[in-house]
């Protein structure tokens, strides 16, 4: 049996992770946007676009991945990351709607690539370990593939907003004596040209991927095999249907990761209305990402001795006593909750992965897991346009600075009512229809 990290496919699989979602521009996400002449509403139109080709592909892609191999799903995928981000690196900044299709071109491509990666990266390390090492040092593997993302993680928040201010980069320049110059048109391509150089060391990490022999796929994609991708997408859909455990962990994920992944997409604005300065909100995602280094040995060590209940519980509590106190908006004081909620998604994203790496078997296991991907981002996208359409009735009448500020305080309180309503609904569809002995209690 060889160890756990001296599996090539195991460290591959944590370099490929960090690589692929280390981004430099992700602190700098929407003004990049917007400082390339796109409007908010063009941004709007290119984030739904994204989700759409997500929940569109990926699904299909899992099954994909389960029929002709991984490897080439995330070959597939890294290359896509490199086209997408090179694309809107050296665009020239020239007619507004030469640019609109170009982003949207890298939100679609963007989307092609998650819904590839999504289920393939995981089946393709777990199953590695299943045929070399010790599938129940798959814990292990999650909480060393944490730390290592949320190194990288603090790395791309910490350089990206840097590298994306050019008073910053001139104050460094004349430290070191260097009498430089830069624009805000120079300056915000960095992120950009770093996040490109991290999608070709991905690439090059997954050419050295090699599938499980018992995941291999034939070299070429025939018309059989995109019926049974298809057919077996069918089957795995039937069998997590049938496997109330995991339909349930499915559940319970789609509702954490939906609330707590909105309520991280609002944080900027939620850092204002508790006084926080703007100059700081890249520092507090680093200190967020620290709790990758932290929460994954908790979590390695509840799904060790405890039941899967108690990992429930717990994540539910810290669930709800996060976007409860948030709900105050205490001045400085409300970071503390927000850490709180912002730290339950390492949890979420440990346990749910856990248990379904655990029940899963390899030929089902990539396609599985896209079902969790697709229903992660429908409950992301439903809450999206349902805040959406609550800001639009709210517009009337307000000013745009009331509808931020207003509309914001007022309905914040939803997310916590929204999420205890629904996990008791869980919980009652799972004691009343669901509940079957199991090994898993």
């Amino acid at each position: 049996m060889t160890p756990t990290f001296s599996i090539p496919n195991i460290r591959l699989f944590i370099a490929f992770k960090v690589f692929f979602n280390s981004r430099f521009y992700y602190p700098v996400f929407t003004i990049l946007f917007l400082d390339f002449g796109l409007t908010v509403a063009q941004f709007s139109i290119l984030n739904a676009a994204w989700a759409a080709t997500i929940v569109l592909a990926e699904v299909p892609s899992g099954a994909l991945a389960d029929i002709i191999g991984r490897k080439r799903l995330l070959v597939f995928a890294t290359f896509t990351m490199i086209i997408e981000v090179g694309i809107i690196s050296f665009i020239p900044k020239k007619d507004p709607s030469i640019i609109f299709i170009v982003f949207l071109i890298n939100r679609v491509l963007s989307g092609l690539a998650e819904a590839a990666a999504s289920g393939a990266d995981e089946a393709i390390a777990y199953d590695s370990l299943a045929a070399e090492g010790d599938p129940g040092q798959w814990g292990r593997v999650l909480e060393i593939l944490m730390r290592f993302q949320s190194i990288g993680f603090i790395i791309a928040m910490s350089v990206g907003a840097a590298i994306y201010d050019p008073t910053l980069l001139e104050k460094v320049c004349r430290f070191f004596s260097f009498n430089m110059a830069f624009s805000q048109e120079t300056t915000m391509r960095f992120p950009l040209y770093l996040t490109f150089i991290l999608a070709i060391c991905a690439f090059i990490t997954t050419l050295r991927m090699k599938d499980p022999v018992s995941t291999t796929g034939s070299s070429e994609i025939k018309e059989p095999q995109v019926k049974e991708a298809f057919n077996l997408t069918f089957k795995a859909g039937q069998w997590i249907l049938k496997t109330p455990f995991v339909l349930s962990v499915i559940l319970f994920g789609m509702l954490f990761d939906g609330i707590l992944r909105m309520v991280v997409t609002l944080s900027s604005q939620y850092y204002r209305m508790i006084d926080l300065p703007e100059s700081i909100f890249g520092i507090i995602g680093s200190l967020v990402a620290m709790f990758g280094l932290v929460i994954p040995k908790i979590a390695k060590k509840i799904v060790e001795n405890y039941s899967p209940s108690y990992a429930l519980w717990i994540t539910a509590g810290l669930t709800l006593t996060g976007l409860t106190t948030m709900s105050f908006f205490w001045p400085y004081l409300g970071l503390i909750p927000a850490l709180i909620t912002f730290g339950t998604m390492y949890f979420t994203g440990f346990f749910v992965s856990f248990y379904i790496n655990q029940a899963a078997s390899s030929d089902l296991r990539a396609t599985v897991l896209s079902f969790k991907g697709l229903a992660y981002n429908i409950s992301y996208g439903i809450l999206g346009i349902l805040y959406a359409l609550l800001l639009k009735v709210k517009k009337q009448g307000l000013s745009t600075e009331h509808i931020e500020n207003t509309v914001f305080i007022d309905t914040f309180p939803g997310f916590p009512i929204t999420f205890l309503l629904w996990f008791i609904i869980l919980i009652l569809v799972y004691f009343l229809w669901l509940k079957k002995p199991s090994t898993h209690e």
